[in-house]
């Protein structure tokens, strides 16, 4: 597996949950931001200040990109990332794009997954 750059993007961010079928107004474009809609719910992760008020907020969370583009047939890309969070007992919230993945770890919890990550041999910059 090659060593992964990590970046930790700058803003607190939130994870907001909204009825299925609940209009929910976009993030404003330049900042990462995730809309799923699923049969049970609709999932909006996004930077804190942009958390719309009439969601369920769940707030306090970092979140890293992985800085390298993989093409899909790559395996175990992700699961290098989250395998050490798991043995550090951090809990994550993680999400693709197209290009490369996401993953968001509690604010409280930030400091010592940068460290799990770079014990793993992965470079974190801030």
């Amino acid at each position: 597996m090659p060593t992964l750059t990590l970046s930790l993007l700058a803003e607190p961010y939130a994870v907001c949950r909204f009825p299925t079928g609940a209009p929910v107004r976009l993030p404003e474009p330049g900042a990462f931001s995730l809309l799923v809609q699923a049969v049970e719910e609709t999932t909006l992760a996004c930077p804190l200040h942009q958390a719309p008020p009439e969601a369920e907020t769940d707030a306090g969370w970092r979140c890293f990109r992985i800085m390298q583009n993989f093409d899909f047939n790559v395996p175990g890309i992700l699961a290098s990332v989250l395998e050490p969070l798991a043995k550090a007992g951090i809990g994550i919230f993680a999400t693709s794009t197209f290009s490369t993945d996401y993953v968001l770890v509690k604010e409280r919890d930030a400091e010592r997954a940068m460290e799990a990550l770079r014990i793993a041999g992965h470079r974190v910059d801030v």
